[in-house]
């Protein structure tokens, strides 16, 4: 039988499942905590300060601390030269000329042979004759650029590891006990539940392994079978149906909808980042400048004037959309939860 924790703690990201784990151990329909962690990234939106606001005072009521936890502003910090520089996910341009196969030029001739003598697939060698004129020769756009000549990548995603992950661990290791000023060493057998926000539609983000000794993974909402559009809906009976998901204000993973979001109702967060997304250009301050270009938006484009108005299939009723544009219409289904964030490599 498994002994009973030290602590129960939740792993707050104040998006809608963590909220509605907060606001159902604060109402008895789960075991109380004894303590929500929200890792502050310095650069939250306003209405995600706000919900903190909210939630805190029903936290409160409870009897239920929350902790309000930071390792520092990582806009702040991704622009400062003297920072230790942590990877934001950008969307990154490679450059001019980058592409093996086309040199450069965007185009090839049709007829052209690989480096195993064979002709690219699809290719018909007879449209293509050495021996006549280059302007009588049909080209094609490149295969593997495709026209761009510009190899298209992206940045790793190391914010979440470094501001969300590391000042919660931190958080928790000083709840059971460990002394400072570095809380690493937890006291012998002591050990915290700790509480993680996935619904059963993320369940192939579970992991069996619990990290370290001194915590016991729980997820509550896959006990209650619940999925992200029963907690918006149990959100949504009880009042607090305004529940966004947690972002950062330039997380490169938004859609459409999100930045479209900021640009017409929050102009100042909107301006922030616009100002940011130039500033990144060439990539952080810290180390070598990029060998290309980094952009927020998925288009490669300068935020202040990529294509967020593009109207996609799912802003249609009566049309199933492709995944490419419900992603590009309304980002990453997840925000940035500390642990269910599906973009990049699972941190």
């Amino acid at each position: 039988m498994t002994e009973s924790p030290d602590l129960r703690l939740l792993s707050l990201g104040a998006g809608v499942q963590s909220t509605v784990l907060a606001l159902m151990a604060a109402d008895g329909t789960l075991p109380k905590v004894d303590g929500a962690i929200f890792a502050d990234t310095g650069w939250e939106p306003r209405k995600v300060y706000d919900h903190l606001d909210r939630l805190a005072k029903v936290l409160d009521a409870a009897g239920i601390p929350l902790y309000r936890v930071s390792n520092g502003n990582l806009r702040h910090d991704s622009l400062d030269p003297a920072h230790r520089y942590a990877s934001v996910p950008y969307f990154v341009l490679g450059p001019t000329g980058s592409c093996t196969r086309c040199d450069g030029s965007g185009s090839v001739n049709p007829g052209e042979v690989t480096g195993e003598g064979q002709p690219m697939p699809g290719e018909d060698p007879m449209w293509w004759s050495p021996e006549a004129p280059a302007e009588e020769n049909p080209t094609t756009l490149c295969p593997l650029c495709n026209g761009t000549t510009r190899s298209l990548g992206m940045g790793r995603r190391q914010c979440t590891s470094e501001y969300k992950l590391a000042p919660i661990g931190r958080k928790v290791r000083e709840l059971l006990g460990a002394a400072a000023p570095d809380f690493r060493r937890v006291p012998k057998g002591r050990v915290a539940e700790q509480w993680i926000g996935f619904s059963t539609d993320e369940i192939g983000r579970v992991s069996d392994k619990d990290g370290v000794s001194y915590i016991r993974k729980r997820y509550p909402l896959l006990d209650l079978g619940m999925s992200r559009k029963d907690c918006q809906r149990w959100l949504a009976a009880r009042g607090w149906g305004d529940t966004a998901k947690s972002a950062c204000i330039g997380c490169p993973f938004h859609g459409n909808a999100q930045w479209r979001e900021l640009r017409d109702n929050h102009p100042d967060e909107w301006a922030d980042a616009v100002a940011f997304d130039e500033a990144i250009r060439k990539g952080g301050a810290r180390g070598l400048p990029l060998d290309g270009e980094a952009f927020l938006h998925r288009s490669r484009i300068p935020l202040s004037i990529a294509p967020i108005d593009r109207v996609t299939r799912k802003e249609w009723a009566d049309r199933s959309p492709d995944i490419f544009d419900a992603l590009a219409e309304l980002g990453d289904p997840d925000g940035c939860s500390p642990y269910g964030c599906r973009s990049g490599v699972a941190a």
